[in-house]
């Protein structure tokens, strides 16, 4: 059996999508449909056939882009589009393919699929895609917790090593990562440099790492000069410096890992990085919190207004923003505290 992945949203959205790739590639041959931003975190999976990029915005924009890329998935002989994201556009993409097309019940496309799966509230989103390739005459799967999967490369690999050495940190040293930074504004927690400080503390054996895109540098720098203005030892800044995978490699030398409800949350499940995930307009109970063995998720209770929205927007509906500014620094590190010496 050949099957066809169409995936076109997030890099988190994509991550998670891994266990259900897998488990086609079970079965066959298993093609993926990514964006140009999501495509490079498949590199070197051994359940991904072959990726075909599909820039929806650009280069394939429009319906000649469209056909285009359907041609690509006909040509791969694939029989059956799992529709892991469930735009109209995805859902005409599978049709002018020519395959039969599987997706939610929710999903605003599922007036062109083959078949509808129901989409459940109560389970992880890993779970749900997973499930998107249960036979329906079996009865209803039993929802359990998937890891995602990542692949580093050597290049990769390779990547963390010269910048861990061009900071003097040692193989093995300890390692506490944080990663600032949300694509949505309203999920960035804004005391990582105040839980920084305390982190020089709490665990003066360890040493600080940022991860994430080029426009978080200026969050590394603010975390930067919390350590220097404790009597810290130098940060590792690796924004904008570091691949996926190889922000993945970095993860799983890590101790643990401080971020938001984004992203780095993701890699870290799929290396199995004991996480610290601070969650303020989104909610956990949405199908996105970590499934690291260790883990814990720090939240605002008691909130009202929770969750506000399914990403968080570019400012606080209510212009309170208590969510993410009730989560103290002292609390955060206390639970990186706990975690880091949980052996």
């Amino acid at each position: 059996m050949v099957s066809a992945v169409l995936q076109t949203s997030f890099l988190g959205d994509m991550i998670l999508t891994t266990p259900l790739i897998e488990r086609l590639a079970r079965a066959g041959d298993v093609h993926v449909v990514a964006t140009p931003a999501n495509a490079a975190v498949l590199a070197n999976h051994p359940a991904v056939s072959s990726v075909i990029v599909y820039d929806k915005r650009k280069s394939d924009a429009g319906v000649t882009g469209l056909r285009r890329v359907a041609a690509r998935v006909r040509a791969t002989g694939a029989t059956t589009a799992y529709m892991a994201q469930g735009s109209w556009r995805t859902a005409a993409l599978a049709r002018l393919a020519g395959v039969e097309s599987v997706g939610f019940d929710t999903s605003a496309g599922r007036w062109l699929y083959s078949r509808r799966v129901a989409y459940r509230n109560d389970w992880h989103h890993a779970v749900r895609l997973w499930a998107l390739a249960d036979d329906p005459r079996d009865p209803a799967p039993t929802p359990t917790r998937l890891r995602p999967s990542l692949y580093p490369g050597a290049p990769d690999e390779a990547q963390v090593t010269a910048l861990l050495e061009a900071a003097d940190i040692p193989p093995g040293a300890p390692l506490i990562a944080l990663a600032p930074g949300s694509v949505w504004a309203t999920k960035r927690w804004p005391s990582y440099d105040a839980l920084a400080g305390e982190l020089v503390a709490r665990l003066p054996d360890h040493r600080v790492v940022v991860i994430g895109a080029g426009g978080d540098a200026p969050l590394a720098a603010a975390i930067a000069d919390a350590v220097r203005q404790r009597g810290g030892r130098p940060i590792v800044d690796t924004t904008g410096r570091l691949s996926l995978l190889g922000s993945a490699a970095l993860l799983a030398r890590c101790t643990a890992l401080v971020t938001n409800d984004s992203a780095p949350l993701h890699l870290a499940s799929a290396m199995n990085t004991p996480t610290i995930s601070l969650f303020g307009p989104t909610v956990p109970a949405m199908g996105f919190g970590p499934v690291a063995d260790r883990h814990a998720v720090l939240e605002r209770e008691g909130l009202p207004c929770r969750p506000c929205s399914a990403h968080g927007g570019r400012a606080c509906p209510l212009a309170h923003w208590q969510c993410m500014r009730d989560l103290s620094a002292g609390r955060v590190a206390e639970a990186v505290t706990r975690i880091s010496q949980t052996s």
